[in-house]
């Protein structure tokens, strides 16, 4: 398994969250000559911070309408996460459905005791038992390279400064005449959310997760096929640009989203043909 320093990420991501806060709240305080405004950030900040820990996994699954699901409601995909749980070691994450329609799945929580897996029924309905598991097995080393926290807390970070960033669109100024400086900082803040998250969760954790997916069920293959299939799918079927669904789209096995131009810029997801290529070259030369 892999480690990418998450701790360390996810005390950058709060400390960025922070500090865009406390300076949007300085600027507010230099236009109102009050340090009301940086009090109220500090607060907002603290608030944000605490949330963000402990409900990283449900701001995910809400922005996906998903369910929980028993072993009585979908044996099957039960069966195939506690197989590989055990096969893996390691404990066995709550199963989610998303009802939408789109191919995809991801994996969120703040620790493999608190994980959750979700799969859309889009990906139950369009991959085979073997694609299904390599999907499956690729989602269970996120959880347990333990890169799920920062994957959760990214999204809730970009959620929040976006949001923060609309409230301060109207801050000092009414409707039809908003505060100058506050559009400003709202046009910026989109975009820096974006990044924010692409600099935060690394395409290379798409790579390893693949990699060690792909060893955790022995067979490379068929993830390669899966992500061929869910990209043609997700082409067919893509997700709306809600922003909710924005923010927790990095969690994805795949962007779920119609590439291209500056979407294709903030990706963060890795280019599929190359995943698939390596995972190809992982299985080897065919078999003759």
């Amino acid at each position: 398994m892999h480690r990418h320093h998450n701790g360390l990420k996810t005390a950058a991501l709060f400390g960025a969250l922070w500090a865009v806060l406390l300076i949007l709240g300085g600027l507010i305080g230099l236009g109102t000559r009050s340090a009301t405004p940086v009090l109220i950030m500090a607060l907002v900040g603290v608030g944000t911070t605490a949330y963000g820990y402990w409900n990283s996994d449900k701001i995910a699954i809400r922005s996906m309408q998903a369910y929980q699901v028993s072993a009585a409601d979908a044996p099957h995909l039960h069966h195939q996460v506690r197989e590989l749980s055990q096969r893996a070691n390691q404990p066995m994450p709550r199963i989610f459905i998303s009802p939408t329609a789109t191919p995809n799945a991801f994996a969120t929580g703040r620790n493999p005791r608190n994980a959750a897996v979700c799969c859309t029924q889009g990906i139950l309905d369009l991959l085979d038992d073997r694609e299904l598991r390599g999907v499956l097995g690729h989602e269970l080393m996120h959880v347990y390279n333990r890169d799920i926290l920062t994957s959760s807390v990214a999204a809730a970070v970009a959620g929040v400064i976006t949001s923060v960033g609309q409230m301060f669109l109207f801050f000092g100024g009414s409707r039809n005449s908003p505060n100058p400086l506050a559009v400003i900082a709202t046009a910026l803040l989109a975009p820096f959310a974006a990044s924010l998250v692409q600099m935060a969760i690394s395409r290379t954790r798409e790579y390893d997760a693949d990699e060690d997916g792909a060893k955790l069920t022995g067979d490379p293959l068929a993830l390669a096929s899966a992500l061929r299939r869910i990209e043609h799918g997700v082409a067919l079927q893509p997700l709306p640009r809600r922003q909710d669904l924005v923010n927790s789209s990095h969690l994805m096995i795949a962007n779920p989203f119609k590439g291209g131009g500056m979407a294709k810029l903030f990706s963060t997801h890795p280019p599929m043909q190359e995943r698939i290529s390596r995972l190809e070259q992982m299985a080897g030369p065919p078999r003759r």
